[in-house]
């Protein structure tokens, strides 16, 4: 027994298990393994996988010290590491235009590096360096608070699978000529970007997340996207930009992509989507999208309501289905053209699989309850409809309540939840 105790069981493990252990560490601890024995001195110099932040040195009042012996950390660590680095990552607000970060990603671009994060601090912004541009088997690129400028000579990124940018400054041609030149991309997040026109065209795009001002948005050619997160903010020139526009967002943005599951539309979405000349009957059936995630939609405009009916009653699978009201509440009440739902919603529609509706922030509004009404009467199948009354709607509870209860329901087993916060 004491025999097998002495042993050194660990030391003896394959050596793809024994990085596997030390990838799971901090890289700070994994380092401090050098100090066990001789046979673990050069153990963590070949792990491909590298991940710094302000944890690796001992944290102080003085910035200064702490980004000095940040810098001096992960030269030293990349020195004495041995073979590629297939994944860095530095996540750090202590680092911002470092040009010590030039020369790791110079390493990198020689050491077959797949993954690369770079996640720096406000201030002045860090300028990715051309090295960048040479790392031909990157996989994955997220780039937070940087300058972004491509060659001339640039090609593209014949490898890589995922792109996300915060915050990043880069010109408009040129950010669009980077997707294109991607071939293999599936996933894209863009956030924080301002006044962007953005034209995708990603045959191989599955997963898209966008966040920030954006004038326009064309979906050119997404046939497989499958996931689509987008919110939108808007400035008075922005907004009077979409006035102006003839064309129809809707077929813009929606119009090809017939593999979408998933569909989450933030503030303004459905605003910029009931834009532009109305196109009649959908060219496209959605009928792969199992949820719809609608957030601050205004019941008092009949064109963000007409988005709303197009994109629910051509997703015949739809499953979950979230909306949240956003409406001027004395225009809501003053409603009159109420017969549009008997004109706009087709008598042969039935949501034969929508099982959950999750309504927030309602008024109680004739617009909104003629909406919830109508889901109720068209969805045989509805377990759970939950409406959440907005803050301020406080003396219109209880005849929403009333109302809501006296609404015909197509599922017997259909429950209505009214959460009051």
């Amino acid at each position: 027994m004491g025999d097998l105790l002495d042993r050194d069981l660990i030391s003896n493990l394959p050596q793809s298990i024994i990085e596997s252990i030390l990838t799971r560490l901090p890289i700070r601890d994994a380092i401090r393994t050098s100090c066990l024995s001789t046979k673990w001195r050069y153990k963590w110099t070949t792990l491909t996988h590298l991940a710094f932040d302000e944890k690796c040195v001992t944290l102080s009042n003085d910035r200064t010290l702490v980004e000095r012996s940040l810098v001096d950390f992960i030269t030293r660590a990349l020195f004495l590491h041995q073979g590629p680095v297939h994944k860095f990552q530095l996540s750090t607000s202590y680092l911002q235009s470092c040009p010590d970060i030039d020369q790791w990603i110079l390493f990198l671009s020689r050491n077959d590096i797949k993954e690369l994060v770079l996640e720096l601090g406000e201030g002045e912004w860090f300028r990715v360096p051309s090295c960048l541009f040479y790392c031909k088997k990157l996989t994955r690129l997220e780039l937070f608070r940087c300058e972004l400028d491509p060659p001339p000579a640039f090609k593209g990124f014949l490898c890589l699978k995922s792109l996300n940018l915060h915050q990043v400054s880069v010109a408009p041609d040129a950010i669009e000529s980077l997707i294109s030149s991607c071939p293999l991309l599936e996933s894209l997040a863009l956030s924080y970007f301002d006044s962007l026109a953005l034209n995708i065209r990603a045959p191989n795009l599955k997963y898209l997340c966008l966040e920030g001002e954006f004038r326009d948005i064309c979906l050119e050619n997404t046939p497989l996207l499958v996931a689509i997160s987008v919110a939108m903010y808007m400035t008075d020139d922005i907004a009077e930009h979409f006035e102006q526009s003839s064309n129809c967002n809707f077929i813009k943005f929606l119009g090809g992509i017939p593999r979408l599951e998933r569909l989450v539309g933030h503030i303004y979405f459905t605003k910029y989507l009931s834009i532009g000349n109305d196109q009649g009957i959908l060219p496209i059936t959605y009928n792969h999208l199992r949820i719809i995630e609608l957030y601050q939609v205004s019941f008092e405009d009949m064109k963000e309501i007409l988005v709303v009916l197009r994109l629910i009653t051509n997703s015949p699978n739809l499953q979950e289905l979230q909306i949240s009201g956003s409406s001027n509440t004395l225009a809501a009440i003053e409603a009159s053209d109420l017969d549009f739902w008997e004109k706009q919603c087709p008598s042969d529609c039935a949501f034969g699989r929508l099982k959950v509706v999750k309504m927030t922030d309602m008024s109680g509004v004739p617009h909104e309850m003629e909406f919830i009404k109508f889901l109720l009467k068209k969805s045989p199948v509805l377990e759970t409809m939950s409406i959440t009354p907005c803050a301020y709607v406080l003396d219109g509870r209880l005849n929403m309540l009333i109302e809501l209860v006296s609404f015909k329901r197509a599922s017997p087993e259909a429950e209505i939840l009214f959460i009051q916060d």
